[in-house]
């Protein structure tokens, strides 16, 4: 039985306990996706509240696949300085911090570039919908390139390592999903789908170095349970160090799931994943969880090597220290609102709002 305050070993660093905090785009950046002040002091919160690893939010490696207009990026040199400033600010605490790296494919945001994919599908929703570009064998070797030059950055920057956003109905997932019709080495079978996270991880890791952390968030049903795992397999057989798992293009309501558990179906897939890979490299979960009880149980129980929070985390950054030290915190509410805050968003999550936080969730 292992606890929430004990270290976690990521590939050739540890993380002082076993407290993630998961990707969530919060803040908006400008069209240049630089670092703003706010950015800086949303991480450095988390960090101070003794967050073990920190997951700073979707960071687009091309600026043409952005999931919005604001999304913040490691597209081009001039944005090092400013992630410089993230993981100095959170290694101030002793937290480990990589970027989550990203491309939109089939997410990417209209006013950004268009939808592009595996395979040419009509895509979007009403009013939005058009034909995915279909990405050349010689598109496919640039975009891994864009990741792997965005690494390179993280790198300099002095990030710990990297995080591949590898699930959620983006480019990565859109590879490993039932989206993909090609005949080529980049579909087809599973190892095929699973070619193009690979080839990034394998070239981050060359490139990198054996003591740079590489992360993969990953989908544990897309297509299947069963199918997720080959790929899950493939990225770490490619030199992936941390499997943080959520869900993918798949509708949930088609995942089986036992109700009478403490926690839901996105955490159950970690649950599973981590069974699998249990002593060969360490898996997180995700979604729902909100309170201390929750992880003390999915630790006291073995189901999962670390818990990634975000709502809870949110909601109060003294989540960590209510679950490590027994600390006194403002608990999410489960709203529903999509922990949307920042300017035009001002209080929308009601928690931040009873621990008296401003428009970007700093207590006044």
């Amino acid at each position: 039985m292992y606890k929430a305050t004990d270290e976690l070993i990521i590939g050739k660093r540890t993380a002082k306990n076993r407290i993630t905090m998961a990707p969530t785009v919060k803040f908006f950046a400008e069209d240049d996706g630089l670092v703003k002040d706010e950015f800086v002091k949303h991480y450095e919160e988390r960090a101070k509240h003794e967050c073990g690893f920190i997951v700073v939010e979707a960071t687009c490696i091309e600026k043409a696949g952005r999931l919005a207009p604001s999304q913040l990026g490691l597209w081009c040199d001039e944005q090092i300085e400013g992630h410089r400033r993230i993981a100095d600010a959170c290694h101030k605490y002793g937290a480990l911090v990589v970027p989550q790296i990203h491309h939109g494919g089939l997410g990417t945001h209209p006013a950004c570039g268009p939808y592009t994919g595996p395979t040419a599908t009509m895509w979007g929703w009403p009013g939005h919908r058009s034909e995915a570009v279909e990405l050349t064998k010689e598109d496919i070797i640039r975009i891994e390139g864009e990741y792997i030059d965005a690494a390179k950055r993280a790198q300099k920057a002095g990030y710990d390592g990297v995080q591949l956003h590898a699930c959620h109905g983006y480019l990565i997932n859109n590879f490993t999903s039932g989206v993909n019709k090609r005949t080529d080495e980049y579909g087809g079978s599973l190892e095929n789908m699973a070619r193009f996270g690979c080839e990034i991880i394998e070239g981050i890791r060359k490139e990198c170095g054996g003591d740079f952390i590489i992360s993969a968030r990953v989908s544990g049903c897309d297509p299947s349970y069963e199918e997720s795992k080959v790929i899950a397999e493939c990225y770490v057989k490619s030199g992936c160090d941390f499997l943080q798992v959520s869900c993918g293009m798949k509708d949930l309501a088609d995942c089986e799931h036992d109700e009478t558990l403490p926690y839901g179906v996105v955490a159950s897939l970690g649950v599973k994943l981590h069974e699998h890979f249990k002593g060969k490299v360490p898996v997180s979960l995700v979604c729902g969880i909100r309170t201390p009880e929750q992880v003390k149980y999915l630790m006291d129980n073995e189901l999962v090597d670390a818990v990634d929070l975000a709502c809870g985390l949110l909601a109060d950054p003294a989540f960590t220290e209510a679950i490590l030290h027994g600390a006194a915190y403002q608990k999410c509410l489960s709203c529903k609102n999509g922990c949307a805050f920042g300017p035009g968003h001002s209080h929308a999550c009601p928690a931040m709002k009873l621990r008296g936080a401003n428009e970007f969730g700093f207590a006044d």
